[in-house]
């Protein structure tokens, strides 16, 4: 009668084990999946934000789980992009922007470039329009006068011509526009060459904060109403405040951003995007340690992202944590 029942128990145990692997979408897991593979993840170049934080997340991801990243150093978003469709990276860093014009084949892309996944928002990249000119107050006041708006082409490009165009003005014959790095536009301000320059980046962004050190700055907020109008027609942009701390300016100041988001191509296995979700949410207090973009990582900012559906390894860690994103299909 023991041996009956000791086998009944058996059985019983069997079938069940299914039954849980199923629930959990392939097997049950505590941690990372026990295999992975080597991803070479693009960023940006070597003396910028997305470098070095992409070189902190590959760290963390590769020495937590068994899914190695390998970063590179990369021009740009578009880049990255370009980089993706070619199988030359397996992951990148875009901005929430770049991701759309991508994936509708319009803007900065001639043609559709979809074949990528998102894998999580991580920061946001507010468009700051920064004069040292205190009579500069308003988006309107940047009528006739001489603005720097990003290389021409560039994602800042479009950013600017959005927020000017939600004002009611054109970029080539409303101001008078200059195409100029961060760095250039910045010297620009100094000698007095241009009145103000739109920059788009995680803040504080090094090349205000050195402008700030010098003297007064004054950063353009951007009323509610024009906002809710521009995330309406463009809504790859969120609204955020720059705490008046971050360049010792007078009071808070109101714009909107564009987000830094990972993707990977399509083909990237499951298992690795969801070690690279587990190396970098399960130990964000550690990476905040090592890099200050990382205090912005939450996981209801990383499912935020509707324009570019997410990857299924993603899916999968994002739905272990109660949090429903649309899959790529």
């Amino acid at each position: 009668m023991r041996k009956i029942f000791s086998l009944a128990v058996i059985l019983a145990f069997a079938l069940s084990v299914p039954a849980l692997a199923a629930s959990s979408g392939g097997m049950p897991l505590s941690g990372p999946y026990p295999d992975g593979s080597r991803l070479t993840f693009a960023t940006g170049g070597e003396q910028g934000e997305y470098y070095a934080f992409g070189s902190a997340l590959a760290e963390m991801v590769s020495r937590k789980t068994a899914t190695q990243v390998h970063i590179v150093a990369s021009s740009g978003a578009m880049k990255n992009v370009e980089a993706l469709y070619r199988n030359n990276a397996k992951l990148a860093f875009i901005q929430s922007d770049v991701g759309f014009y991508a994936t509708r084949g319009t803007r900065l892309f001639s043609t559709k470039m979809d074949n990528f996944s998102t894998v999580a928002v991580l920061y946001p990249e507010p468009v700051q329009i920064v004069t040292l000119n205190p009579e500069i107050t308003h988006v309107e006041h940047l009528r006739g006068k001489t603005v720097s708006v990003g290389q021409e082409g560039s994602g800042t490009y479009f950013n600017a011509v959005d927020i000017l165009e939600a004002y009611g003005m054109d970029i080539n014959t409303d101001i008078n526009p200059v195409y100029e790095s961060f760095g250039d536009s910045v010297e620009a301000l100094k000698a007095g060459k241009i009145d103000a320059a739109i920059i788009v980046a995680g803040t504080p962004t090094p090349a205000v904060s050195e402008l700030a050190r010098a003297g007064k700055i004054f950063i353009v907020s951007l009323d509610d109403k024009h906002i809710m109008d521009l995330i309406a027609k463009h809504p790859y942009y969120g609204k955020v405040e720059i705490a008046r701390s971050t360049y010792s300016t007078d009071e808070n100041d109101v714009t909107v951003a564009v987000h830094s988001v990972v993707v990977a191509r399509d083909d990237v296995k499951m298992e690795d995007v969801y070690n690279f979700m587990y190396g970098v949410f399960e130990n964000a207090d550690g990476l905040a340690k090592e890099n200050a973009r990382a205090s912005y990582l939450t996981l209801k900012s990383a499912a935020s992202y509707p324009a570019v559906p997410y990857h299924p390894g993603a899916v999968k860690y994002l739905g272990e944590k109660g949090i429903l994103v649309s899959g790529k299909k």
